[in-house]
């Protein structure tokens, strides 16, 4: 059991509760103490930035406002309300958990740590944000940001992400939420905004590189990294995976008034979602020689296009990977039977219904205008 640590208290927990308090951004989710509500934030702000988060969230929360209703709901509306977030999975696990609650838990959305950690799609990180922020609980957090905060603050050298060094870091955070929780007279919501005070801090002030802004933060003083001038270069992280280009083609192709879409299987990339009919480039070609294989590619499998040429380029990525989707547009004499294997001839009109990833929504607004 921890005991109180006045130093950690003085010189971290009080000033960044203080700066907290005053200086924090209004978000919606911050508005409430619904476990649901702020545990949907926390997923969809993986790998995502706030102002991206923010209005599909509202319009999340307006759609499926309980975790009853999320249970209910179909995968498909969901992916569609998720449609240009990306990490489909986690809408996925959204969906899978919620169910396991209201079947185990008959839709009260659990507040002991363990059992949240136990739910699909909820790690160390989400369990702690949920308890902490929903249930004021002392439990602790580490993302990029908290990572960043902290190593700073205890000028740690070390690669953040080795085992150790995260150990550490862990360790460390549980320190500071505990030290709020232990703070007499105890506030209610020190835990809450001592986890989110240190995220606020890493997103808007201990920004990466020459970005931080040292003077507006209140940890300036006792932050050893400042201290020693050392602040651009911390965390150490490892240096990044090398790039790899990959290429994809992408065939927008119409019968009379519908387009021939395909749906992602199990385990795909994308999972769940539509496409437009696409496949692997076998090596990397301009737009020009891609219209040309594609055309043989098409004429090789008996399929005969009236129109075939160039509709546009788009890049994106994932990760490490840089790829590019050559995108063609073709009309169809006739409609294929079976050389297509596993495609849906889907009508304009209900083109906009179905959820797509964001490269091929970028091809759904060409031909919808």
């Amino acid at each position: 059991m921890q005991k109180a640590n006045k130093t950690i208290q003085k010189d971290c927990v009080r000033p960044l509760l203080k700066w907290y308090r005053t200086h924090a951004r209004d978000l919606p989710w911050r508005r409430t103490h619904d476990p649901y509500a702020i545990w949907i934030s926390e997923i969809m702000l993986q790998q995502t930035q706030v102002t991206t988060v923010i209005p599909y969230w509202e319009r999340w929360m307006k759609e499926i406002p309980t975790i009853q209703a999320l249970a209910e709901a179909s995968e498909q509306t969901i992916l569609k309300l998720w449609e240009g977030l990306g990490y489909y999975r986690r809408a996925r696990m959204l969906h899978k958990a919620a169910k396991m609650t209201c079947d185990r838990y008959q839709g009260n959305f659990p507040q002991d740590h363990e059992t949240i950690l136990s739910l699909p799609g909820i790690g160390p990180y989400t369990a702690g944000a949920i308890a902490s922020i929903a249930f004021d609980q002392p439990k602790p957090i580490l993302d990029g940001n908290v990572i960043r905060v902290l190593t700073r603050y205890y000028s740690i050298k070390s690669n953040p992400k080795d085992r150790e060094t995260q150990n550490q870091l862990w360790g460390l955070a549980d320190h500071w939420v505990h030290q709020a929780d232990l703070m007499r007279p105890r506030t209610a919501g020190n835990c809450s905004h001592l986890n989110q005070s240190i995220m606020e801090l890493g997103a808007t002030i201990c920004l990466p590189g020459n970005l931080a802004q040292c003077n507006k933060c209140p940890l300036s003083k006792t932050c050893g990294a400042n201290m020693t001038s050392q602040v651009a270069n911390l965390p150490n992280l490892p240096k990044r995976r090398a790039v790899v280009q990959q290429q994809r083609f992408v065939y927008v192709l119409k019968y009379n008034d519908r387009y021939l879409m395909q749906q992602k299987g199990t385990d795909e990339h994308n999972e769940g979602l539509w496409e437009f009919y696409n496949t692997d480039s076998p090596v990397i070609m301009s737009p020009e020689e891609a219209l040309q294989f594609c055309l043989e590619t098409l004429q090789k499998k008996g399929i005969q296009v009236s129109t075939f040429s160039i509709l546009t380029t788009i890049k994106h990525t994932i990760t490490h990977h840089r790829i590019t989707l050559h995108c063609f547009e073709g009309s169809l004499t006739e409609k294929p039977s079976s050389q297509l294997a596993d495609g849906k001839w889907v009508t304009i009109k209900t083109l906009k219904a179905h959820p797509m990833p964001s490269a091929h929504q970028k091809l759904r607004s060409i031909i919808l205008g």
